[in-house]
C-alpha cells in the first residue's frame, strides 16, 4: 500500500511539474493582467500632471497679466479695477477656482501706497489643484491637492501720475 501511494505521488509530482513548465495560452492573460495593473496608474498620473500643468499656466498668466495691467493703468483706482477685470478673465479662461485662489500685490521699494511712480510691482497668484477622482467626502479633495504659485514683476514708469 505504501508503494502504491508513492507512485501516485510521483505521478502527481511529474504532472504538476509538466503543467508548470507548459506555457500554452497564458501569455494573453499575463499581458492583460500586467497591462491593466500598469496602464491604469500611468493614465491617472498623466491626467493629474496635465491638470497641475494647466493650473500652473493659469496662475502664471494671471500674475503676468495683472502686473502688466497695473503698470499700464493711469492711476491707482483704475489699476485696482483693471487688475480685478484681468484676474477675472484669466480665472475664467483657465478654470481657476476662486475659492482657493489668492492674489498678492506688493511694491519695491515699499511705500504707503502701492503702486507708486518708479517702483517695481510684484504680483503673486496662489491656488490649489485638486487631484482627479479625489472624493469630497471628509475633505479628501482638499487633502489630495497640490499648491501652485506664480509671480510676476513689472516696473512702473517714473512718470506715472497715479498718486
Amino acid at each position: 500500500m505504501l508503494r502504491w501511494s508513492r507512485s501516485i505521488a510521483d505521478r502527481l509530482r511529474s504532472r504538476l511539474a509538466r503543467i508548470l513548465r507548459e506555457d500554452d495560452g497564458s501569455a494573453s492573460l499575463e499581458f492583460l493582467t500586467v497591462g491593466l495593473l500598469m496602464l491604469v496608474p500611468l493614465i491617472y498620473v498623466v491626467v493629474a500632471l496635465g491638470q497641475i500643468q494647466h493650473q500652473a499656466l493659469g496662475a502664471e498668466a494671471a500674475a503676468r497679466h495683472v502686473a502688466r495691467a497695473i503698470s499700464l493703468s493711469s492711476d491707482a483706482a483704475s489699476a485696482g479695477s483693471s487688475a480685478f477685470e484681468v484676474l477675472s478673465a484669466v480665472m475664467a479662461e483657465y478654470d481657476l477656482d476662486a475659492s482657493v485662489t489668492s492674489l498678492s500685490i506688493s511694491c519695491v521699494p515699499a511705500s504707503a501706497s502701492c503702486p507708486t511712480a518708479g517702483s517695481t510691482v510684484r504680483v503673486s497668484v496662489a491656488t490649489r489643484v485638486s487631484l482627479p477622482l479625489a472624493p469630497p467626502v471628509l475633505g479628501l479633495d482638499q487633502i489630495a491637492s497640490v499648491p501652485v504659485e506664480a509671480s510676476a514683476v513689472q516696473r512702473m514708469s517714473r512718470f506715472w501720475s497715479g498718486g
